[in-house]
Formats: C-alpha cells, sequence, structure tokens
C-alpha cells in the first residue's frame, strides 16, 4: 500500500505527536508499505525553526525508508493570536504543494493538531479519490478553549465549522481514549465511524533498567537519591508549579530530588519559581536525546503526570504509555474523572491526587518513598500492563487493518460500480 501520512510534527522533534507518528511511519515501512509525510520544518518545543532547516521553503528527505516532504511555517517563540493564525494558515498552504506533487496515496492519515490541516487533506481526499483517516490526539477547539488558549470568538466560530468539516470528510476516524469516543458521539458523529486505538510504546526500547550504574543517575549526582521525575512539554495544562511547591515541602527529607526535563523557556520560568520557594532539591535539565530516555526513566523512582484542574477531561498525555512501559511508580496529579486518571488507575500503576493540590502531591511521594515495596508493586503492574495494552506492534497491526480495511471498501465500490455501469450499457 501508499501510504500518506499528514502530520505537522514528525521527526527529529522529541515529544509529543512527532515520536508516534515517526515510529507509525516507520513501522508501516518494515511491513513492506511505501510511506510519505507531508511535515513541516521541525520547530518543537522550542517553536522556531531548527538552525539547520532555516532558511528553506521546501526540503525532501528520507530517513528510514520514509519519505519526508517538509514545507516552511510561519513560527515565533511567543506567538500572539495573528501569529497563531498565521502559523495553521502557512502549513495549510505550504504543505499542500508537496503533497498534490508526490505519488497517489492509497490511504492519507491525518492527525490533528493541526485541525486546518483538514481543508488540504480532505482536497486532497477528493482529487486523488482515497479514503482519510482522521487521527485525533486532541479534540479542538474545546481543548484550546477550555484552557483559555483560543479566546476570540471569531476563531472559535471558525474552528468549530472546521471541527465539524474534518468529521464529515474523514472516512474513518481514529481516537486514542474512551473519552474521545463519548465527545465524538455527543456531536452526531456515527459509532460506525469511529475506531479507538491507543497510543503506543516501543516497549523494546523503553524497559526497565537497573538503577545501579545508571548513567543519568552518575552524570547528575543521583545515586543513593529517591528521584521524583517529570520529562515533557512545560505549558499552561500541566500547572508544573504544584510540582515546584511540592518539592519544597519535602526539602527537609535530603535523600528526595526532583527532576524536571522540558524546554529552555518552560525551565527558566520554573527556575524563578524555585527560587520563590525555596525549593533547592529540584534539578532542571533541558531535553535530553532520544537514545538517552529509556536509562533517564529508569533512573527514576517516581514518574510524575500532572495536569490543571481545568484540563478538558478527554485529554490523554503520551508520557504514561511511556512511563508505564519504563516499570516506574505513577503518581499522576490530574483530575479525578478524567481519561487520564482512569487509564492510570486501570493499570494499576500509579497513585492519583487531585490536581494543582501541592501538598497532596507531597504526601504521596513521601509516602512512596517511605515503602519502597509499594514502587516496586506498583512499577511491576505498570509494566505489565503496558505489554499488554500499548505494544507498539498491536497498534501498528490496527491501523494496518484499518488501512486494508478502507482500500477494500473503495474497491468494492469501485467494482460495484463497473458492474453497473456494464449492466445499463445498451
Amino acid at each position: 500500500m501508499r501510504i500518506l501520512i499528514y502530520s505537522y510534527n514528525y521527526y527529529p522533534e522529541p515529544i509529543g505527536i512527532a515520536p508516534l507518528m515517526t515510529e507509525l511511519a516507520e513501522g508501516l515501512v518494515k511491513r513492506g508499505h511505501q510511506v510519505r509525510v507531508v511535515t513541516a520544518m521541525p520547530n518543537y518545543p522550542e517553536r522556531q525553526i531548527y538552525q539547520e532547516y532555516r532558511g528553506k521553503w521546501y526540503l525532501n528527505e528520507y530517513k528510514n525508508g520514509v519519505q519526508i516532504q517538509r514545507s516552511y511555517v510561519w513560527i515565533r517563540p511567543q506567538p500572539n493570536l495573528l501569529d497563531r493564525v498565521l502559523l495553521d494558515a502557512s502549513f495549510v498552504v505550504t504543505s499542500f504543494v508537496p503533497a498534490l506533487i508526490g505519488w497517489r496515496p492509497d490511504v492519507i492519515l491525518s492527525t490533528s493538531p493541526s485541525l486546518p490541516s483538514c481543508v488540504p487533506v480532505a482536497l486532497l481526499g477528493w482529487l486523488r479519490a482515497c479514503p482519510v483517516i482522521l487521527n485525533l490526539q486532541d479534540i479542538l477547539p474545546e481543548a484550546a478553549v477550555h484552557v483559555g488558549l483560543l479566546k476570540n470568538k471569531l476563531l472559535i466560530k471558525l474552528f468549530t465549522v472546521l471541527e465539524k468539516f474534518a468529521y464529515h470528510t474523514a472516512s474513518k476516524i481514529s481516537v486514542i481514549a474512551d473519552g474521545f469516543v463519548d465527545n465524538l458521539r455527543s456531536k452526531g458523529v456515527e459509532a460506525d465511524k469511529i475506531v479507538q486505538i491507543p497510543n503506543w510504546v516501543d516497549v523494546n526500547f523503553i524497559r526497565p533498567l537497573p538503577k545501579e550504574n545508571n548513567p543519568f543517575r552518575a552524570a547528575h549526582n543521583l545515586n543513593d537519591k529517591f528521584v521524583v521525575l517529570y520529562s515533557g512539554n512545560i505549558a499552561l495544562t500541566q500547572g508544573l508549579e504544584s510540582v515546584v511547591k511540592a518539592a519544597s515541602m519535602l526539602r527537609h527529607i535530603p535523600n528526595i530530588v526532583f527532576v524536571i526535563v522540558g524546554e529552555a523557556k518552560g525551565l527558566q520560568r520554573l527556575q524563578q519559581e524555585c527560587l520563590d520557594c525555596g525549593a533547592d532539591n529540584v534539578l532542571l535539565l533541558p531535553f535530553q536525546p532520544r537514545k538517552d530516555l529509556p536509562q533517564m526513566l529508569a533512573a527514576a523512582d517516581v514518574g510524575l503526570v500532572v495536569q490543571k484542574k481545568n484540563i478538558v477531561s478527554f485529554n490523554m498525555p503520551s508520557k504514561i504509555q511511556v512511563l508505564l512501559a519504563s516499570g516506574g511508580a505513577l503518581v499522576a496529579s490530574v483530575p479525578d474523572n478524567g481519561t487520564a486518571a482512569r487509564a492510570i488507575k486501570q493499570s494499576g500503576g500509579g497513585v492519583i491526587v487531585p490536581p494543582e493540590d501541592p501538598q497532596a502531591l507531597a504526601m504521596a511521594i513521601l509516602d512512596l518513598y517511605q515503602n519502597p515495596e509499594k514502587v516496586k508493586t506498583l512499577g511491576y503492574k505498570s509494566r505489565q500492563y503496558a505489554i499488554e495494552n500499548y505494544a507498539f506492534e498491536q497498534a501498528l497491526n490496527q491501523y494496518e487493518s484499518l488501512c486494508y480495511s478502507l482500500t477494500a471498501d473503495r474497491a468494492a465500490i469501485q467494482s460495484t460500480r463497473v458492474t453497473v455501469s456494464r449492466a445499463e450499457s445498451p
């Protein structure tokens, strides 16, 4: 099969959708499919185009058998409303050119965000007469409105129209959690159009490793420490200030160290919070190379998942699968009625505490520090659940089967049309 993946984010961006789409594309190539990816010049999470990709409108690359067609986007490190509009608009316009001139796909798989890209994807699907799979990693504009990122009434109305258009024009909609299914059904999307395929993790790459002689611990003087790790995006939806405040409440225990790994600008903001709280037991580090990710995760005794109170209930951070696969205990400061909390409860590998409650977070971490056997039990359950529910091969099988079913449906429709045409001929 020829499969076109239309994704704003892709390798070498280190977090979020990019690693997932990279693994999916390369996994499909290993299965014998021809895959090309239409994507933007890499810019996340710094929100500026990476140095080696600057000054180019288009760039064609190959990595592990995948053809990568990159296009220029308007991006600013601290975007205002106009910048955000121009970012989406620029990707809609520039990405369509390479998408159109490349080979004809049998199936298009488009990720959202970015929602406006549903327009060129729908047009391409119509021009090439091929089915479109819409992969929902978030539901816009609902999620953006909920956390205050999108307030302009005109843009909210525009994005709402785009959302309906995206659902209508997609042949199938793949969602990553059951909360998404409920949301789409409430908006009138037919049940048979929705396919639930959880985000995945490479359980052979991310796996439990010994803490003894761990290079990450050695490099950062963490040997013999109880390490509490947060790694990922530092944005409005996380509220990592609560983590810093919780750390300050535990600074009287010298063996407990908090490690926060993220982008430079977010770390700068947290550095000031650490100074204000006197949290001298917090280590702030930049993103680590992906090859070092298993050792970094293995260095932690506890992995953190953090959300604010006002996050939409269906939000499902992809870091949950990664932390579970690493075989560590989780502490999740998330809304109790949300998709993230439900997934962690089902895994049996973590503890849920109320969001934006530093006291509750500190007490949960202290309890695990004082009960090492509980940490081991949670870690064992984490790993087992990840293997059984989030292994990459399972997700790859599901996406491959979905693509085959859509191409088979199209072939059947075309065959029927030919038969009818011949029957109607004199």
